[in-house]
């Protein structure tokens, strides 16, 4: 598979009609903190065709990425000032 920051990159800027992004507490039917006895995890309530696409074949799955956009990110994505080194 090719590198999956350079393919959401691409289809962002290419087929943004054809992304597919909801917010992850939408999506969220359980979920349990890290303590001694087992790792944090969360379940998720997502489409069939997600689960397809997540099994089978390398050429038959899609790229299903979780992505994190820090909080300061948000807040900066807000703001009309450009600060050195950044690109807008």
């Amino acid at each position: 598979m090719q590198n999956p920051r350079k393919a959401l990159a691409y289809a962002l800027e290419k087929y943004p009609e054809r992304v597919e992004m909801v917010p992850l507490e939408q999506l969220v039917t359980e979920s349990a903190r890290q303590n001694p006895k087992r790792p944090a995890y969360v379940k998720l309530d997502v489409p069939d065709e997600i689960v397809k696409g997540l099994r089978g074949r390398e050429e038959t799955k899609d790229l299903v990425m979780l992505v994190r956009v820090p909080r300061e990110v948000l807040e900066r994505s807000e703001s009309l000032i450009v600060l050195p080194g950044e690109v807008r």
